[in-house]
């Protein structure tokens, strides 16, 4: 493989993993509001990478390790000139602020094999969560995983693994039919109240709004939720607030709990966007 020059802007440990990963491989790599280490953009960089995901659910650029983030404007104005220049979940709103810099924003994220291999540390971190959260085994535990994506697929079948009862909830038929195919119980949102009143535990992955107040309300008063839906999330805050429903918001999570391997990850899958677009 031949040594591209990277430029890094943002983003979280993942990011920073990825940068000693890239330096591992022999290329040149800088760094921009990753730290408070701030190099200077190289001239025709071959790749600019931005975090994933590319702004936080407030919209501001993310970059939680650097003491004073720049402004999704700025991040983006640093990466003009590169040949190539990607990140992660990638709103409207960046898109036409690259469109300014004269930038083709390409999406990481909705690479496939990326998806598939974030939802392991996403799943795993929401296990670990829930076993803090509760005072009882996983073994026997009543959870409902609301959505039957990439995400919630892995957290159903890790809780299963375990031993607990899992129902999922999914819109389409053949999500649901995927669900209950490999054991799970299945429910329409629907017909959610029966599951919402007797669980444990629930796990949302769902990013639009499913939990209102009036189905949180419906939950026993120690069952915790766990928020893994990316912005602008699923849950109603405010309602879950009102009633006394523990939130447990879980965003980034591959970031916070297998850095490495989701730098690894997001490395292939550069590799392979670089090869693809013939850099």
């Amino acid at each position: 493989m031949e040594a591209y020059r990277f430029l890094l802007v943002g983003g979280d440990a993942r990011q920073a993993r990825l940068a000693e990963l890239l330096a591992r491989d022999g290329h040149a790599v800088s760094l921009y509001a990753l730290s408070d280490r701030y190099d200077p953009a190289p001239e025709g960089a071959d790749c600019a990478i931005l975090p994933l995901p590319m702004c936080a659910r407030d919209g501001a650029f993310f970059a939680p390790l650097c003491p004073a983030a720049p402004s999704v404007d700025e991040a983006l104005e640093r990466c003009a000139g590169a040949r190539f220049v990607c990140g992660g979940r990638v709103t409207e709103k960046p898109r036409q602020i690259a469109e300014r810099h004269g930038i083709v924003l390409h999406d990481y994220f909705a690479r496939e094999e990326l998806t598939i291999r974030n939802a392991v540390p996403t799943a795993e971190g929401a296990l670990a969560l829930a076993m803090d959260a509760l005072p009882v085994t996983v073994l026997g535990l009543r959870v409902l995983i609301l959505g039957f994506g990439r995400v919630g697929q892995a957290c159903a079948l890790r809780f299963g693994a375990l031993g607990a009862h899992v129902c999922v909830a999914a819109r389409r038929e053949d999500a649901l039919a995927l669900a209950r195919s490999l054991g799970f119980d299945a429910q329409s949102f629907a017909a959610l109240s029966p599951a919402l009143a007797d669980c444990d535990l629930v796990v949302n992955t769902v990013p639009a709004p499913v939990l209102g107040e009036a189905e949180l309300a419906l939950l026993p008063a120690d069952a915790p939720v766990i928020e893994l839906a990316s912005a602008p999330g699923g849950v109603d805050v405010e309602a879950a607030g009102r009633l006394g429903v523990r939130l447990i918001p879980a965003p980034a999570l591959p970031g916070k709990v297998a850095p490495v391997s989701a730098a690894v990850y997001l490395r292939d899958t550069i590799y392979a966007l670089l090869r693809e677009a013939g850099i």
